[in-house]
């Protein structure tokens, strides 16, 4: 079948390149592009069915408006706030009110709170911060909600109030937004630049990093405007995370698979073949390798279309969109550019070789006695334990958001989020909603201040917001009991940044004890339920964990059957899996070492974990490939030592070279100056050397050699004795 495809190839040669670049240009010019922005706060990172965005939903139909405001405006005066500037906090709010700021009539109310009167016991100063919550009707969007808070921010400024920015969910989703959008244009160009020079070092020629490039942008070119019109079609939001991971993964794989046929067809050249012969030859030996390695990356990717969270479904498409369309360009578009330029593919570093293509005489000592079954085992225990030290780390992984956290110290979100925690506390940008359902609750307003009490006594409970305050924090919309009597609501503020791990804790002993808390109140048959960020966080790393398993074990079925398939073995996949997953474990837990315990981070961007071991469970896999697929290729006429020795002295300069290049394109994600996204760059990059450089290097070889031919069962060619010179191959 190779045969076949790499004879048809060869003819179409001159048709395969244009057909691309044709399809290439149809797709941008007639197809949408990837854009927009979010459609809510947290807009495809969390899951629509959570439990709080219903509760919130609930808590609006009763009262015709939410505590949950998610934009707050913060004023802060280090030194006590100047005669006259507290009052004007209330004022401003008042006349946003009462329907008499015309420019500002889409904010439903506006909610201040200050420091002044010490209205939060743990408040951590006096007379020095306000804090200005907003809040909008269901039908204003995100853009609009941001423009209106600004507007509102640029009075208290010109009026030289004490003015330290504008903060909260929205804006820091807003914020990650613009740092992706304004830093891709750069990552793109990094990555390009440093695959140029990758290749320019190794080839020492200008058409392989011409040839990987152009065949990189005919991929981006499709593969974007496919996803963009496929999300059209489905009616979803494509979250911006996924461009900088799509733009890392084309080119790195594009190039990696690209680097097969370059250092292939070159050997061939060297040894004398002429310009077609070489690249048939080539593509008849690695195209089932690249196809299969392929196949399983982009199956890998689909079952993310399992999981509940919108930037994992999208992401899951979208991933299985680009690996195929890598793979077809790769598969077709390179080896056609190669067969046209012929020996000038390589001018001017091509030298003549005149030993075949196939002479073993260059194995070295050290790659045959890395064979035998001692060094094999000892080879294999050393990288078993590398990577169980590694995966040690995961003990003390924990997942939380990182919208606000994440930002750079300098960006006004963060210094008005670090304002607000200064003169209150870290939890009170984004309060925790409790709201209570239940006959006659105007009549129970004691019961629910003692219920108010009783929270506020709580580990991690800074503060809440209820009856007590009333009196001060009324405004006209009802705040705390609604005009039916039968809701009632109070705001929780924790002492920990609301949505870190800890707060998560925080908030987890709450839910288990406030059934215990009503009862202590008298408020019976009343129903309490949660709402608020923090909430939504802990429900959604519930399901991205629930998630987990399931997707999983369909990324390591489909990877199983795709291998099994290739190398018409079983015992032989199973090794490989559990190769790439302890070289996850180590990855994930070196993670956890680096930002958790060396950089003093609460947490891991909770969403990173788990698009990380997708992609590296499957990356991993067509890796692994590479090298396998080539021992078991040579075990056609070689026996099971001497074609891993053979093997993997051949392929370990490739795939070095395709790990290294797939590694820095990941690490370059650190460009966008967010913390998720440099999380996931590390953990990438970190994975990718982990599998080149210990697992596929060390790891897989030894256990080939130690499984020896059990590990093809149940296939049954293998050569079991050398075979003489001259002699056909003997196979059982």
């Amino acid at each position: 079948m190779s045969r076949v495809f790499a004879g048809a190839l060869l003819r179409m040669r001159f048709v395969v390149i244009p057909l691309w670049i044709a399809l290439a240009v149809l797709c941008a010019t007639r197809l949408p592009s990837i854009g927009g922005a979010a459609a809510s706060p947290l807009g495809g990172l969390v899951p629509h069915d959570a439990p709080a965005i219903a509760v919130e939903g609930r808590e609006y139909s009763l009262f015709g408006s939410t505590l949950l405001s998610r934009i707050e405006i913060v004023q802060r005066r280090a030194h006590g706030f100047r005669p006259g500037e507290e009052q004007r906090v209330y004022a401003r709010a008042v006349r946003i009110d009462r329907g008499k700021d015309s420019l500002l009539k889409h904010i439903a109310f506006a909610l201040p709170i200050t420091n002044a009167q010490g209205l939060f016991p743990s408040s951590r100063e006096r007379d020095t911060t306000a804090i200005t919550f907003l809040y909008f009707r269901p039908d204003i969007r995100a853009n609009a909600r941001l423009a209106l808070a600004h507007t509102y921010a640029h009075r208290i400024s010109d009026r030289g109030d004490a003015l330290i920015g504008v903060t909260g969910a929205l804006p820091a989703r807003e914020a990650e937004y613009d740092a992706i959008e304004a830093t891709l244009p750069k990552l793109t160009i990094a990555t390009v630049v440093l695959i140029v020079l990758i290749l320019l070092l190794i080839y020492r020629s200008v058409a392989p990093p011409l040839l990987a490039v152009g065949a990189a942008g005919i991929v981006y070119l499709i593969a974007t405007h496919v996803l963009a019109w496929i999300a059209a079609r489905r009616g979803t939001e494509i979250p911006n995370e996924v461009e900088p991971v799509m733009v890392a993964l084309l080119l790195g794989l594009v190039t990696d698979y690209s680097v097969f046929y370059f250092t292939g067809t070159r050997r061939r050249l060297e040894a004398g073949d002429d310009g077609r012969e070489a690249v048939g030859e080539t593509a008849k030996l690695y195209s089932p390798i690249i196809l299969t390695a392929g196949l399983i990356v982009a199956a890998g990717g689909l079952t993310l279309v399992a999981g509940r969270l919108p930037v994992f479904r999208t992401f899951g498409p979208g991933l299985a969109v680009t690996v195929l369309v890598c793979l077809a360009v790769a598969l077709t578009f390179i080896p056609a550019a190669l067969a046209i330029l012929g020996r000038a593919s390589f001018w001017p570093r091509l030298r003549s070789d005149d030993r075949p293509v196939e002479d073993d005489g260059d194995v070295g000592y050290f790659s045959r006695l890395r064979t035998t079954r001692s060094a094999s085992l000892a080879l294999a225990a050393v990288a078993v334990a590398a990577l169980a030290f590694g995966a040690v780390g995961l003990r003390d992984t924990a997942l939380g958001f990182t919208l606000i956290r994440g930002q750079q110290p300098q960006s006004e979100l963060k210094r008005a989020e670090l304002a607000a925690s200064l003169g209150f506390n870290r939890g009170i940008i984004a309060p925790t909603l409790i709201l209570l359902e239940g006959p006659d609750l105007r009549a129970r307003r004691p019961q629910i201040a003692v219920l108010q009490r009783l929270i506020a006594k709580q580990p991690g409970v800074a503060g809440v917001v209820g009856p007590l305050q009333q009196p001060r924090l009324q405004q006209t919309p009802p705040v705390f009991v609604n005009k039916q009597g039968d809701a009632a609501r109070l705001a929780v503020i924790f002492k920990q940044e609301p949505l870190g791990s800890n707060a998560i804790r925080i908030y987890r002993h709450l839910h288990v004890t406030l059934a215990s808390l009503l009862g202590q109140a008298h408020l019976t048959g009343v129903r309490a339920d949660f709402a608020g960020d923090t909430v939504i966080a802990a429900e959604t790393i519930d399901a991205v964990r629930s998630d987990l398993f399931r997707i999983a074990a369909a990324v390591l079925l489909a990877n199983f059957l795709l291998l099994a398939i290739f190398l018409r073995a079983v015992l032989a996949p199973l090794y490989l899996l559990a190769a790439s997953t302890l070289g996850l474990a180590a990855t994930l837990g070196l993670t956890t070492i680096v930002f958790q315990h060396m950089l003093g981070h609460q947490d891991i961007t909770y969403y990173v974990p788990f698009a990380a071991s997708v992609l590296l469970l499957s990356l991993g896999s067509d890796y692994n490939l590479f090298v396998v697929g080539r021992i078991w290729q040579e075990t056609e006429k070689r026996t099971i030592r001497e074609a891993v020795a053979y093997a993997v002295s051949k392929a370990s300069g490739t795939i070095a070279v395709a790990g290294f290049t797939l590694a820095a394109s990941f690490a370059l994600i650190a460009i966008v100056p967010i913390r998720p996204m440099r999380e996931l760059a590390f953990t990438m990059s970190a994975g990718i050397l982990i599998d080149t450089f210990l697992v596929r290097s060390l790891l897989v070889p030894s256990l080939v050699i130690l499984f020896g031919r059990f590990g093809w069962w149940p296939r049954r060619r293998v050569v079991l004795q050398p075979a003489p010179a001259g002699a056909s191959v003997r196979r059982p």
